[in-house]
């Protein structure tokens, strides 16, 4: 535990964030390490159940209970999502991404299941923000930072989300994000209940995440730490209090990036990946979960945030060992409040950090590499 605790305490020293949660585990064998403290006045230390926003990490929870809707019949990833969210349908794109968002053309077809989970459903964001259907999703409120507090209902979302072109056809690119939004309204419409009461019952109750969902109740707002992002002058601004937007239920729950969550509901979710799906996935959803389903050009156009790094559903899987953090069959993602979930199932391998800083770009900070590699070492030993 020396290792890894010294690998978080060197970056609270440096004040590069106020506290952190690390947690490695292999088989029965887990490694945690809580730091620092909860906010930058010290007011509490860092304890292991603290409560920290994971945002994207949300992505592969989401995708999980999709493939719960598949595996009852509900859902079939070759299903138009249209039969489900008609306002949808039709659709129309922009003639080439650079265009107009009035210079639009028809889809070549309507876009599955299979193209929502592996994020070429032609709607979401590449690695240049400055495309005019780009900005119109963040203009109007459709992507940005999670922000539970300032949302409009699934409705009123889709409803906004529909009078946008999307940027691709169907299929095409791999585009970020906006793909786990549609799959979180997709689960309500199928399942006729709130995603998150879906993803209680079918999949933290299951598994015993009892601190994992799209708010806090009052008896642990005390547990959620305060959130930060850095400054232009080297320090750390507030975002967020524990009594602050994730105190009380959103209006839209988020399946981007609205989830709160515990190192080790994250050990519990991972161990059942690696255990095979059971109790709540069959060993061929998890298998489509953690395959890599991009081609080389899709990987290559998606570089700001891939890294060479392939897609599975809902999570990215590494495709090979190219840097000293990756390991072949890696599954997982980062969330942007400074978060990380991994696991490798050829050696049994879940790693978890949670932070309080919000990253400042796609690319990784140094504290997320540092602790990849750290966890990439215990992930190649005999």
């Amino acid at each position: 535990m020396a290792a890894l605790r010294e690998l978080l305490v060197a970056r609270v020293e440096a004040g590069v964030v106020p506290g952190a949660v690390g947690l490695v585990a292999r088989g029965d064998q887990v490694e945690v390490a809580a730091v620092g403290a909860v906010d930058v006045d010290g007011s509490a230390p860092m304890a292991r159940d603290a409560i920290f926003r994971i945002a994207s990490v949300t992505k592969p929870v989401v995708t999980t209970a999709v493939m719960v809707l598949v595996q009852d019949g509900l859902v079939g990833l070759e299903d138009p999502v249209s039969r489900w969210l008609p306002e949808l349908a039709p659709v129309k794109v922009v003639r080439e991404p650079g265009a107009a968002v009035d210079d639009v053309v028809d889809a070549v077809r309507r876009f599955t299941v299979f193209d929502l989970l592996t994020f070429r459903c032609g709607y979401g964001f590449p690695d240049d923000f400055s495309l005019p259907a780009v900005r119109l999703l963040f203009s109007r409120s459709i992507q940005g930072p999670p922000e539970p507090g300032r949302t409009v209902g699934s409705d009123e979302w889709l409803r906004r989300l529909a009078a946008v072109p999307m940027l691709r056809q169907p299929g095409e690119a791999w585009l970020y994000n906006t793909g786990s939004d549609i799959a979180g309204v997709l689960v309500e419409r199928v399942a006729g209940c709130s995603l998150g009461e879906f993803l209680r019952e079918r999949v933290f109750a299951p598994l015993g995440m009892v601190d994992t969902g799209f708010s806090v109740p009052p008896s642990d707002v005390g547990r959620l730490v305060t959130y930060y992002q850095p400054d232009d002058n080297g320090g750390l601004t507030l975002v967020d209090r524990p009594d602050g937007q994730w105190s009380s239920p959103p209006a839209f729950e988020s399946g981007a990036g609205g989830l709160v969550s515990t190192a080790d509901d994250f050990l519990a979710f991972g161990r059942m990946l690696l255990g095979g799906g059971p109790p709540v996935l069959t060993e061929e959803s998890l298998r489509l979960m953690t395959t890599d389903h991009l081609t080389p050009e899709q990987r290559a156009d998606a570089v700001l945030f891939l890294e060479g790094q392939g897609w599975g559903f809902g999570g990215s899987v590494d495709v090979a060992a190219v840097d000293p953090w990756n390991v072949p069959g890696r599954y997982g993602w980062v969330g942007g409040t400074g978060t990380s979930a991994h696991v490798v199932p050829a050696t049994g391998t879940v790693s978890v950090l949670m932070t309080q800083v919000a990253m400042t770009s796609p690319t990784p900070p140094p504290l997320m590499r540092d602790f990849w590699a750290y966890a990439a070492g215990a992930a190649r030993l005999p």
